[in-house]
């Protein structure tokens, strides 16, 4: 049977509602995580590297010489854990560090740039290299391995069924991620509006994915694209997040409203692709019959929802194309310099405010086109992106956490305002190279931007 509530009882409503609110901190707690996902591949071909023999399986068990202790799916290697983080494996074998809750962006950069030195030494042991793209630039899907992971089989057969790229999402996609904490309701309505309306100005400033096949798409982010069609059930931007009387509550009905793909029993994954978690809640599933569900299996299925910000006990930022090192600390930079400072917060909501509901779907997939080339609202995103470096500065600034150097966090947003005070993102850049020294060939990506 499926564990229940505290007081042994069987979750209702409320108790999910409780979990989700279960997150907010008072502001000395608030902590910053960040994530990001780079593609594995051979050294010399470019292919993409499989689980085994000398692949991933070989990469994972390399890293325990580091601390890092191994997670098991049946007999596989499937994670890492040190500490409060974790080294874990999309379908495709990207390899995704998912760092600690840390006080700082100096803290990120460190624990960053260490996994990084980690997994270059072993790396380099197994002819392996890494690459910081936000979509593959030269493989085909069917080049890829599938990871021996049960809930990635479980998604793998259900998204053919609803949309056109969700498989494109699983095997090609890389993305970098910050997760930051709020303090009550009302301030996370505030930070989930404020970062989900200005969400596509980040994917333009971090665009960094023309390519598809070895061939340009069209898009500056190829993998913002493919998410305009992986799911509509559970990706987008979420309109009622900006209607008057958004609460807790509002997100577990949506979440509740999204099909489920999962639960795991004794280890094992049993495919629920499509049922719905409401009907679990009244014990109706046929797969498990009169079973109802624990608080785990609420919080499995709330990582199984993909809009642009995801509210879990803390809210996450989806919005940004995997990147080179240099980058990969200035998104947690970005959104804690908005997030964490009240006058940034009202500042950031102030630029956003007035779009419009038909706005913000419109802008997301314009992003991934037209890159900081793209409007709203009669403004530039480049503009916009300006303005939103300005007030993540000044947040920075006004936090005051040093280094040891004593240098404030602001530096950390220097390459992103570049890039928006030239208007040509990251991925005009790769463009740039393709139609010149590359020679068309987008496979140089490999050898010019590997870790």
């Amino acid at each position: 049977m499926a564990e229940v509530a505290c007081d042994d009882r069987p979750l209702v409503f409320e108790d999910l509602v409780r979990w989700v609110e279960a997150g907010a901190k008072p502001k000395s707690d608030w902590r910053v995580g960040a994530e990001h996902e780079k593609f594995v591949f051979r050294l010399g071909t470019h292919e993409p590297v499989p689980y085994e023999p000398q692949g991933i399986k070989a990469l994972l068990e390399g890293l325990t010489r580091y601390g890092w202790k191994p997670v098991y799916e049946a007999d596989n290697i499937i994670a890492l854990e040190r500490g409060m983080a974790s080294v874990s494996l999309e379908p495709g074998g990207q390899f995704e560090l998912s760092g600690a809750p840390l006080e700082t962006i100096h803290d990120i950069c460190e624990e960053t740039g260490g996994h990084l030195q980690e997994v270059k030494v072993v790396a380099d042991e197994l002819g392996i290299g890494f690459l910081g793209l936000g979509f593959t630039p030269t493989w085909r899907r069917d080049q890829i391995p599938f990871m021996p992971k049960g809930r990635y089989k479980i998604m793998r057969d259900y998204m053919p069924k609803v949309g056109s790229m969700g498989l494109d999402m699983m095997f090609r996609t890389c993305t970098v991620q910050a997760n930051l904490d709020f303090g009550s309701e009302a301030d996370m309505v505030a930070k989930f509006r404020t970062s989900l309306a200005l969400q596509p100005i980040a994917t333009a400033l971090f665009a960094n994915s023309p390519f598809k096949e070895g061939k340009l798409t069209g898009f500056v982010s190829a993998r913002a694209n493919v998410w305009t069609d992986t799911d509509a059930d559970r990706t987008g931007m979420l309109d009622f997040v900006f209607e008057d009387g958004f609460t807790f509550e509002t997100y577990v009905n949506y979440a509740l409203d999204v099909p489920m793909y999962f639960v795991k029993r004794d280890g094992r994954y049993i495919d629920l692709a499509g049922r719905s978690f409401r009907d679990f809640m009244e014990g109706k599933l046929a797969e498990l019959p009169g079973e109802k569900p624990s608080l785990k299996d609420w919080a499995d299925h709330t990582t199984t929802l993909f809009p642009e910000v995801r509210l879990k006990q803390y809210l996450e930022m989806r919005g940004a194309d995997s990147g080179p090192w240099s980058r990969l600390c200035a998104l947690p930079a970005l959104w804690t310099g908005i997030l964490y400072d009240s006058a940034a917060l009202a500042a950031a909501w102030d630029l956003c405010k007035g779009w419009e509901t038909h706005d913000h779907e419109r802008l997301r997939e314009d992003v991934a086109r037209l890159g900081l080339k793209a409007e709203v609202a009669g403004r530039s995103v480049q503009d916009v992106a300006k303005d939103m470096l300005a007030i993540a500065r000044q947040g920075l600034k006004r936090r005051n956490r040093l280094s040891g150097g004593l240098v404030d966090e602001s530096g950390f947003l220097s390459e992103l305002d570049e890039i928006a005070a030239s208007g040509i993102t990251p991925a005009e850049r790769l463009i740039e190279l393709y139609n010149g020294p590359w020679a068309g060939d987008a496979g140089k990506a490999f050898e010019a931007f590997a870790y």
